[in-house]
């Protein structure tokens, strides 16, 4: 039940950081007309510093030093970077897929490992 708690709150978060990511790519791309992969780059890395306060002390309610836990963050959110631009790359490159629909692809896979990371070694 634990479990199933914390990935709620954890997606909650996420929902928030998400659909920052979201808003940034739609926007890097419709108005400056920057390239899908890189807009979702920009809004990952952005999202990604709003991530790390909520999912510390609400989600997983850490009792990792801040500055630890941070560091140990920016790895796993470093894979997840690689991840979200591999799958939006391979999806809007590759496969012709609207960015938003590789954006979801990425979203979908990123989610799971960064949970499952994050609850094993980060906080």
């Amino acid at each position: 039940m634990v479990l199933l708690s914390q990935f709620g709150r954890f997606a909650l978060v996420g929902g928030f950081s998400t659909a920052l990511q979201y808003l940034i790519l739609a926007s890097l791309v419709h108005a400056a007309g920057i390239d899908p992969v890189v807009a979702s780059s920009v809004g990952y890395v952005l999202s990604a510093l709003a991530n790390y306060d909520l999912n510390h002390r609400l989600t997983f309610r850490s009792r990792v030093p801040y500055v630890g836990g941070l560091f140990r963050y920016t790895l796993v959110m470093t894979t997840g970077f690689m991840l979200n631009g591999a799958i939006m790359a391979a999806g809007t490159k590759f496969l012709g897929l609207h960015y938003l629909v590789a954006q979801v692809a990425a979203t979908i896979v990123v989610l799971f490992w960064n949970f499952f990371a994050h609850r094993r070694w980060t906080y």
